[in-house]
């Protein structure tokens, strides 16, 4: 152990250097723990030096003048200390070690393998070297640790420690509470805070999660202790909570309400009563990656300290959406236990905000822009206050006169419409949602706009940075002709829309017949500013750019519009942020979707032998969620009148699903397989019509949604219905499974009775951070990897495929090599000899997976949602050939939107941190960078 004065040396630096560390660090507060348990001021100039010698050892001499090797060793340095940023955002410490491993992580992500491993052998060597120059001492006693609490220096109470590991332990298989504590020894010092020592253990259980999955839920559990300590000012064990949380339930609302932070309305709920439901077990239900996750970025707080526990957070929003009910307290009861026991999670802005002063709780939003320059930048404005409340956006620009087109007020010449999206990328910088997170919006354009092209290049890294976007997303709005006219090899003409102002309020056969009679025109000359270009080399442009810089998404306007319930009331412009939300838009009205998804895993139940959806719990579920979210447009928060009126109007919602993959491991089929396709139809009709159903049914309660007069609803069509209409408007050029179960004629015949409460009701969202509170897979996507590491706002998380382990440990087959071949193969089995087959066709991760298997399932859930879903492709070998097959499926499957397109080429890469002994294995872990404004 360290004396006080040897420590207090080895932090004084001299001057010069003391004002170069801060400016460099001074705001991340990051010390750094050495060897001899000495503590340091972290600095990141030593990364520098160490990457550089790695370089250099492969390079050779010649290397240092090397402007590339500079390049990479600035980036790679910058790299890791934005990961140690993230993961110490308030300061704190962090052991030597551990910071060599983030550099060998950085190393192995950037490709240079080489490098790595000789960094690896210069960390093995220098060990080496150490325990020569200080050979262990045996049989002599380590003095105890001193820690500082309020000023005061205390002995390190071991017992007490150790007993919070073994809590964190109890129940759980597989796991070491004398493990987790030695570990943390290794990163205590001499005056370490008593609350970094709690951060030491958390810290400690994580760095085992790659070996055993349940250590994720032990460091949550341990980090539940250090937000109990914050909240409470004491640190309770499990057994107290069940009457901590009833008695401190009322102080937790009085003090947010006081703080401004929650609605004084709150006040007036029976709190005693809520009190005692809180269910203190639930709690451990929670992995680390959720429990962080809730911490960092949901939990309220005064003056950075943490204000509410986990089942306090989730009665919160219970009773925020419960405001407005006549049973206020029953219903704030059922809309907890819903969240609480993870069978369903509202969106993200719903949990931000639900009881707040501002309860802006809904999750995406659409808007048209006009052809006029006061209204574009009301657009833009809107825009912003949009996104200040943790709102998505998807923008319909396609009215907006292109390049060239004359202004008669000025009788000048239009510069298009990608110098205000270039305003509108800024914007979405600028305002970040409250500090939470940046802005994020989609912008649209329908493919026959004359800017349509340059619109292909926003995301390029090329070209001048005036005309580009790199912080916005973009999609392309597509008509039936337009593909039509690529399968013909047919000509394709863009236009300016004020020359052709109907086009964009038009779709099917309508549209195809005023687009053919204006290209008539053009012909005619009585068109001037147009042009005709092929309509292959159009989509392949498309397509080229979807590759290359994974914009625009493609979404289908026809498919959209001619299933809507809502044709009567509008046109669907464009998709949302996400492509899940197909809403109808106008100048008067901004389309608003509330969001929620259905943890379909917590569905699961097996019967003699075979799993399969609890139907009776499922309808509960989603009668309960349906009421929960059609309660957000009345309590919601409307930063715009145009979105106020339109949520009001036809009150849409958007319930969705999440954990398909893993419902798909726990019955035993691979997502590649005739099963699954048949699972994702017979879960999706089971979710839409018990959501279409419970709509129908507060519709007997509440009355009809005002606009449901003249809808498809009320004609007694229904979204597989509708499938009619699209099949006659492509003249048959449909291919979907039309197969059912379910009685579909007695819900028509109610829903054309009683009327719709929603003008919509399913839509499935990526889920990407609701499914991470949760602890299940993100929405309908396949597996990333069998084990890698996420990384979001709250730093890097190791994540490891719990079903799989268990089913290596029932066949003997998890120990250090398995680990070992899972990182060195990119978390894939395929080239994993001693696994069997049907273990590796059930595990297949994202890229193994043919797309094509991803489409069909895609199609049959289509049939049966009302609006649409975020689908991501999954392409390991991309080419031309190959992407024109897929998205020609996808309009064939009768597919109404699709989202990102991944390819290992273009995806962002992550590695697990290993051993140094394994570094050269570490494996590729694909991060899911999917939109986490709706989810």
């Amino acid at each position: 152990m360290q004396s006080t004065a040897v420590r207090s040396s080895t932090r004084t630096i001299n001057a010069a250097e003391q004002a170069k560390v801060s400016v460099t660090i001074a705001y991340q507060g990051i010390e750094v723990i050495r060897r001899n348990q000495a503590v340091v001021v972290f600095q990141p100039e030593k990364i520098g030096i160490a990457i550089t010698k790695a370089f250099l050892a492969v390079s050779g001499p010649q290397g240092q003048t090397s402007a590339r090797i500079r390049e990479q060793v600035a980036h790679l340095t910058s790299s890791v200390v934005d990961v140690l940023s993230r993961r110490f955002p308030g300061g704190g410490t962090v052991h030597i070690e551990d910071i060599q491993d983030q550099v060998e992580l950085a190393l192995m992500r950037s490709g240079a393998h080489d490098v790595a491993r000789a960094y690896v052998l210069y960390r093995e060597q220098r060990a080496a070297q150490r325990l020569m120059e200080t050979p262990p001492r045996v049989g002599v006693d380590i003095a105890p640790l001193m820690v500082s609490d309020d000023g005061q220096r205390l002995p390190l109470d071991n017992t007490f420690w150790l007993e919070l590991c073994r809590e964190a332990c109890a129940g759980l298989t597989d796991v070491d509470a004398e493990q987790v504590w030695t570990l943390t020894l290794q990163n205590l010092y001499d005056g370490i805070p008593l609350s970094t020592v709690g951060q030491a253990l958390v810290l400690a259980a994580r760095t085992l999660i790659e070996r055993e999955p349940d250590y994720a839920k032990v460091a949550a559990r341990l980090l539940l202790n250090n937000l109990r300590k914050e909240v409470l000012g004491v640190t309770l064990k499990q057994i107290q909570m069940t009457e901590c949380y009833a008695d401190s339930f009322c102080e937790f609302i009085s003090a947010g309400v006081a703080a401004e932070l929650l609605d004084s309305r709150l006040l007036e709920f029976d709190l005693p009563r809520l009190g005692q439901v809180l269910n203190a077990e639930r709690d451990l239900q929670f992995d680390y990656l959720g429990l962080q996750t809730l911490y960092d970025r949901y939990f309220l707080h005064i003056d950075d300290r943490r204000i509410e526990l986990p089942q306090c957070f989730f009665m919160r929003v219970a009773m925020g959406l419960a405001l407005h009910e006549i049973d206020r307290e029953a219903r704030a009861i059922e809309f907890y236990h819903l969240l609480s026991s993870f069978d369903f999670m509202c969106s993200t802005p719903t949990l931000f905000n639900s009881g707040t002063r501002h309860p802006q709780l809904s999750s995406c939003y659409l808007t048209t822009v006009s052809d006029d320059l006061e209204d574009i930048y009301q657009g833009i404005k809107e825009n912003a206050l949009l996104q200040k409340y943790a709102g998505g956006l998807g923008n319909d620009w396609t009215p907006v006169r292109a390049l060239g087109s004359r202004i008669k007020g000025t009788n000048g010449h239009s510069q298009g419409v990608i110098p205000f999206l270039k305003v509108v990328n800024d914007t979405a910088v600028a305002v970040n949602q409250g500090g939470k997170r940046k802005g994020a919006v989609c912008a649209y354009l329908e493919n026959w706009h004359l800017d349509f092209e340059e619109f292909l290049d926003l995301r390029k890294n090329t070209g001048d940075e005036r005309r580009r976007t790199h912080d916005m997303n973009t999609a392309a709005w597509i008509s039936d002709l337009f593909m039509q006219r690529v399968q013909n090899n047919g000509l394709w003409t863009l236009f300016s829309p004020v020359d052709v102002p109907d086009l964009h309020e038009k779709f099917g056969p309508a549209f195809e017949a005023a687009y053919c009679d204006y290209e008539a025109r053009a012909g005619r000359g009585e068109i001037k500013l147009h042009k005709q270009i092929s309509a292959v080399q159009l989509w392949r442009k498309m397509l080229t750019m979807l590759f290359e810089t994974g914009h625009p998404w493609l979404t289908f306007k026809d498919a959209c519009n001619l299933r809507s319930p809502q044709q009567h009331a509008g046109v669907i412009h464009s998709s949302n942020l996400c492509t899940e939300i197909t809403l109808n838009t106008s100048t008067d009205e901004t389309a608003v979707c509330n969001l929620g998804s259905v943890n379909l895993p917590a569905h699961l139940i097996e019967r003699d032998g075979v799993w399969q959806l609890d139907e009776t719990k499922l309808q509960h579920t989603i009668s309960t969620a349906m009421r929960m979210l059609d309660n957000v447009i009345d309590i919601n928060f409307y930063a715009t009148p145009k979105a106020r009126k339109a949520n009001l109007r036809h009150r849409p919602l958007g319930l969705g699903m999440m954990g398909f993959a893993d419902c798909l491991q726990r019955m035993g089929l691979a997502y590649a397989s005739d099963a699954a396709v048949t699972f994702a139809d017979c879960s999706a009709e089971l979710l839409c019509y018990f959501a279409y159903w419970a709509s129908s049914e507060l519709a007997e309660q509440r009355g009809r949604y005002s606009s449901f007069a003249g809808s498809l609803w009320q004609q007694g069509i229904l979204p597989l219905d509708s499938l009619d209409r699209l099949a006659e408007a492509r003249s048959g050029r449909l291919e979907m499974d039309r197969s059912t179960s379910l009685d579909w004629d007695k819900l028509r015949q109610r829903i054309m009775q009683v009327g719709m409460r929603n003008s919509n009701c399913v839509a499935i969202a990526p889920t990407a951070t609701i499914a991470n509170i949760v602890g299940v897979s993100a929405s309908i996507e396949p597996i990333y990897q069998n084990i890698y590491v996420k990384s979001n706002l709250s730093g890097e998380f190791t994540v490891v495929n719990a079903a799989l382990v268990s089913e290596l440990k029932r066949l003997d087959l998890w120990d250090e090599v398995m680990i070992a071949d899972l990182k060195y193969f990119d978390g894939s089995l395929a080239a994993i000899d001693r696994i069997p087959d049907s273990i590796k066709a059930r595990y297949a991760t994202a890229f193994e997976i043919d797309a094509e298997w991803l489409i069909e399932a895609a199609a049959r859930r289509q049939k049966w949602i009302d609006q649409s879903q975020s689908l991501n492709l999954y392409v390991a070998e991309a080419s031309g050939k190959k992407l024109d097959s897929l998205y020609v499926l996808a309009w064939l499957r009768g597919l109404k939107t699709t989202y990102y397109l991944r390819t290992l080429g273009a995806t962002a890469m992550e590695k697990t941190a290993a051993e140094s002994s394994e570094a050269v294995g570490l494996a590729c872990a694909i991060t899911n960078p999917d939109c986490e404004v709706c989810q």
